[in-house]
């Protein structure tokens, strides 16, 4: 085992050895970044029972979070710009510049960014940023601290509070911080206790006090930690009932009448698969390892529904998003799973247009009459013509819907039929000439 007591080295010989030592570390850097990218790429935690590589690398590799957070974003972005890899290894690159330049790194930038970046400290790569990339200034945001009398405390305006310690699989956080670490809001202070801080809208603080007031008969004080303590309490029952059903007086189960067959969970089998997981993924590596995560879990049926699979509690277990998909491109194959997932994000985004062509168009529409399943058929159509302003819209809905309202005319009836009736749209409206027109009854 070495000795790292150097006292017997001469000046020379100890500057020597650590020039060589720092070049030595650029190298396995470089390296060990290469390495962690091309894990990512494959997506090898995901066989290791992590859901992440952020988790991964935490309770994997032992490193704390704002390590691991800084090495995925430099993997990352080396990934897409091979050049990162060698300017690190030869020392021209820190992973704090590296992880500064990522957010604005494309093909064409890309090396100017980083001939830009060469042997700058990390103030001066911020100053060059900030000239090339200007941001739009903040002001100083204030936090209310405590339930009675309000603490405003300043936060400073490069700081972004709220940045989630989680790093989804396939995801690179966007966020620009004032340093690179990731932000914490909720901070332990003693044996079960911490402190939260959260900067919150006018509605969202115009709710927690109407909360505070109902909450005065139980609540003199309106203490913030016991008002939220309810407020977690009803959302929690809210959310587990909606999940997996959740309930303290079960009902019996009953036949399931849903038109998705072998894919409809119902209630109780939901309840009883939740409890047998234990709300926790149920992935198990090679080496005996099961998944963590209570986060983005689903209902996976382990003999797949397109072959036949039932939901029942026998077929059915909890797999975190990430495992879910792992499984299911074991089993259909990758490509398969992404033109799926292509072909879902398609869905998605139509169906956003729609809603926001639907919101659009409502109060127009609305007023003339139309009803809400009629509004959303215009709206299905107005969605496929981009770049048209709301006038355009509302007339090319008004072409879709005027036919399928046609005008009510009072015509000459038979004695007994009725005197009003839907007509076609080659009639014209207008008010019949005389009564004696129509022909009388009892005449």
């Amino acid at each position: 085992m070495p000795s790292y007591s150097l006292t017997h080295l001469a000046d020379a010989a100890l500057l020597r050895g650590l020039t060589t030592l720092v070049a030595q570390d650029r190298a396995t850097t470089a390296a060990l970044l290469a390495h962690l990218a091309e894990v990512d790429a494959r997506k090898l935690y995901l066989p290791a029972a992590y859901s992440s590589l952020h988790e991964y690398c935490v309770k994997q590799l032992n490193w704390c979070e704002q390590a691991a957070y800084k090495r995925i974003r430099a993997a990352r972005a080396a990934s897409e710009h091979p050049a990162i890899f060698t300017a690190v290894a030869e020392g021209r690159l820190h992973l704090s510049a590296v992880v500064l330049l990522s957010p604005h790194l494309t093909q064409e930038n890309a090396d100017e960014l980083i001939t830009g970046a060469t042997h700058r400290s990390k103030a001066e790569v911020e100053t060059m940023l900030a000239e090339r990339f200007p941001r739009t200034e903040a002001l100083g945001l204030v936090q209310a601290v405590g339930a009675q009398e309000s603490v405003m405390v300043p936060v400073s305006p490069g700081s972004t509070p709220g940045m989630c310690d989680q790093l989804s699989p396939g995801t690179v956080v966007q966020t620009h911080f004032a340093d690179s670490k990731p932000a914490r809001s909720v901070a332990p202070l003693a044996q079960h206790r911490f402190e939260m801080r959260v900067s919150m809208g006018g509605e969202v603080h115009a709710k927690l006090q109407r909360a505070q007031d109902l909450l005065r008969h139980q609540i003199p004080a309106g203490e913030l930690e016991r008002v939220l303590e309810r407020a977690l309490d009803a959302l929690i029952e809210k959310l587990e009932r909606r999940k997996f059903a959740a309930t303290t007086q079960p009902r019996a189960p009953r036949p399931s009448r849903s038109r998705q067959g072998g894919r409809h969970i119902p209630a109780n089998i939901r309840r009883a698969v939740w409890e047998r997981d234990r709300g926790q993924c149920t992935f198990v590596s090679d080496a005996g390892r099961r998944c963590e995560s209570r986060r983005f879990l689903e209902f996976d049926h382990a003999e797949p529904v397109a072959r036949g699979g039932e939901s029942s509690v026998a077929n059915l277990h909890l797999r975190c998003r990430a495992h879910n998909q792992f499984m299911a491109e074991r089993t259909y194959g990758a490509e398969f799973m992404r033109q799926k997932r292509e072909k879902a994000r398609e869905r998605a985004a139509e169906r956003s247009r729609v809603r926001d062509c639907e919101t659009e168009l409502a109060p127009c529409l609305e007023q003339l009459g139309f009803r809400k399943i009629e509004i959303r058929r215009a709206a299905e159509h107005c969605a496929t013509l981009p770049g048209v302003s709301i006038e355009q819209r509302v007339r090319a809905a008004l072409r879709i819907l005027s036919p399928a309202r046609p005008p009510r005319v009072l015509v000459a009836a038979p004695h007994g039929a009725q005197s009003a009736f839907t007509a076609s749209t080659s009639f014209e409206t207008a008010p019949l000439a005389s009564p004696n027109s129509i022909e009388q009854r009892g005449s």
